[in-house]
């Protein structure tokens, strides 16, 4: 995608339509890390656009973490570091 002059970017359609984003939307740019997310800026008061259970915040954040090829096993092992309370045979 090719920014313009004033730092403008088009967002596709089909990103478009996933997020609800039409004309006169807000969106959000979330830095994490190496990526940057563009999330729908949902407008009205924080406690409106907040999640109403923890379900509903997790399909919201799904898809959302890289591991980067790691299996989940892998993932936390590399998080929390190796098991000194298992054996190693």
């Amino acid at each position: 995608m090719r920014v313009t002059e004033k730092g403008q970017v088009t967002i596709p359609k089909p990103i478009r339509d996933k997020l609800g984003i039409g004309p006169g939307s807000e969106v959000a740019f979330v830095d994490r890390g190496d990526n940057v997310v563009v999330l729908e800026a949902r407008s009205g008061p924080a406690s409106d656009s907040a999640p109403k259970s923890f379900e509903e915040w997790a399909d919201s954040v799904a898809g959302t973490l890289d591991l980067g090829g790691m299996t989940t096993d892998e993932y936390m092992e590399w998080l929390r570091g190796p098991r000194d309370d298992l054996d190693s045979h």
